[in-house]
């Protein structure tokens, strides 16, 4: 079971956090949260829970009137304009364990959550308070950024402020400045059939839309179901994956997704429909499908050497 508002509300208190709280009905946007608590005492964030290609989770917290430029970000990321896509409603449930409408940096508290990676708006740090759903949309909680600091670290977790509406250039001399926040592990969430399915929109909460989202085959990290076990580092949410740093690992990397998608491609009925020609029909069928993956984990390998090469230049230069 996951942390609930009442456990998550008792954890502040041990820590001596001071927060205040607002009981409100159920809201589903920033907009709706402010009708109730526009006038208390802090600034109301946005909170955008996203994936990329890879099947890997970023919680974006930021002021409610910061631009958050999705292309720009992919790029600052290493994952080309179009690494990223809001989470599916499967992945709001099983991953951070929150309802609609209430996605927070809070859900870092739950195990399951252990892999996703965190971004906060520098923009938090300048004011006085900021407000927050408690892990649910019918309350908000006002803290400053030292006691959101203070809970982080709680939970084992070294809090990172960046510029989200920064813009800078990324090329073979400047490399992507937030690469190091892609986390290494990835998910592979039950693929239901077609249903109704969570997505954000501009406020920063989900909203349903119809899809019938294709889970990927990747290696899978596995949510537990522990109820606030958060004496756990996530090493993983703030470097560089292994595999982009090792030539060994990238290539196998390589070899299992293409092993993922030949043994999908290999079963009984397109072995009876294809038969002599089986291997011409799975080679046409892997450069289909394999193409645009391994240009985007070739890109990620790449990005990695251009930072770990300007990082050592700058390090000589400091000696």
């Amino acid at each position: 079971m996951a942390c609930s508002k009442d456990q998550l509300l008792a954890r502040l208190q041990d820590l001596q956090i001071d927060f205040a709280r607002y009981e409100h009905p159920v809201v589903m946007t920033v907009e709706d949260q402010g009708k109730y608590v526009g006038n208390m005492e802090g600034r109301l964030c946005k909170n955008l829970f996203i994936k990329d290609k890879k099947q890997r989770f970023y919680i974006i917290s930021a002021l409610s009137d910061t631009k958050v430029d999705m292309k720009v970000l992919s790029q600052r990321l290493g994952l080309g304009k179009g690494g990223l896509r809001m989470a599916p409603e499967e992945a709001l449930i099983e991953i951070l364990q929150v309802p609609l409408g209430s996605v927070t940096p809070f859900a870092l508290v739950n195990e399951s959550a252990r892999d996703v990676s965190l971004l906060l708006d520098k923009g938090i740090k300048t004011q006085e308070r900021c407000i927050f759903h408690p892990l649910s949309n019918d309350m908000s909680i006002s803290l400053n950024s030292d006691g959101l600091d203070k809970f982080f670290k709680s939970i084992g977790r070294d809090p990172s402020y960046v510029d989200l509406e920064a813009n800078p250039t990324v090329g073979k001399d400047q490399p992507p400045d937030l690469a190091a926040f892609v986390p290494s592990g990835s998910m592979v969430l039950p693929d239901p059939p077609e249903k109704a399915v969570s997505m954000q929109n501009a406020s920063g909460h989900h909203v349903i839309a119809s899809s019938n989202p294709k889970a990927v085959a990747e290696k899978t990290t596995k949510p537990s179901n522990n109820v606030c076990n958060v004496n756990h580092k996530s090493a993983n949410a703030v470097k560089p994956s292994s595999c982009f740093t090792d030539s060994e690992k990238f290539v196998e990397e390589i070899i299992d997704i293409i092993s993922a998608h030949v043994l999908t491609e290999t079963k009984e009925g397109s072995i009876k429909q294809n038969g002599e020609e089986l291997g011409t029909d799975i080679a046409d069928r892997l450069k289909k499908c394999c193409v645009s993956e391994l240009k985007n984990l070739a890109t990620m390998f790449k990005n990695t050497a251009y930072t770990e090469g300007f990082q050592s230049g700058k390090a000589s230069l400091l000696r």
